[in-house]
């Protein structure tokens, strides 16, 4: 008779157990209001719609490259630092031989050159540049960066503006390389078939 109440207490705190896991709430926090969502909502679609204003060319790109310490990461060139290759070589042009991390991002690869919309190249830096104080840059100084990789990886002219309008009009040279992966049908992988 003994072991039926240690069963039957053991079955009691499983199940009130199992109830206090699934609890809706634990007394901890609360639920963000709709403000609070929209601010931390930064980001950016191919589509350029939740662009801010704002607007920057290459030539005030490049003097920000240096003031905000980009090339201390990146290279004077935007290659051959520690951080990702920004602006690949030129045609005849030795590559920059560095020690790459996996994933690595070089010549081959670099953002400018592989990203299939130049929104993502504006979000990119605007939600994680410079390392150490994310989120710091102001929009045209972001339009500003954009606009300096783009033109020194060929994809714009230099005195080329880059604003909410014209940002997402920029042809990316892998645009139509890119691919989408294959619909997604519930209870699938994401990515299954997907090279």
């Amino acid at each position: 008779m003994g072991w039926r109440k240690v069963t039957l207490i053991a079955a009691v705190f499983a199940v009130s157990q199992s109830a206090w896991a699934q609890s809706p709430t634990y007394g901890v926090g609360r639920t963000p209001t709709p403000e609070e969502i929209r601010a931390w909502d930064i980001t950016i679609s191919p589509t350029g719609k939740e662009l801010p204003q704002g607007h920057g060319t290459a030539k005030e790109g490049a003097a920000l490259f240096v003031s905000k310490g980009c090339n201390g990461c990146h290279g004077g060139t935007g290659a051959g630092g520690p951080a990702p290759t920004l602006i690949r070589s030129k045609p005849g042009q030795p590559a920059m031989a560095m020690a790459c991390l996996a994933p690595c991002v070089n010549d081959s690869n670099a953002m400018a050159v592989h990203s299939p919309f130049a929104t993502t190249i504006w979000d990119y830096i605007n939600r994680g540049m410079p390392l150490g104080d994310e989120g710091s840059l102001k929009p045209d100084e972001v339009y500003a960066l954009t606009a300096y990789i783009l033109f020194k990886n060929d994809v714009i002219k230099e005195d080329e503006v880059l604003d909410a309008q014209s940002l997402p009009k920029v042809k990316m040279p892998n645009h139509d390389g890119f691919g989408l992966p294959p619909p997604w049908k519930h209870g699938e992988p994401r990515l299954q078939g997907y090279p």
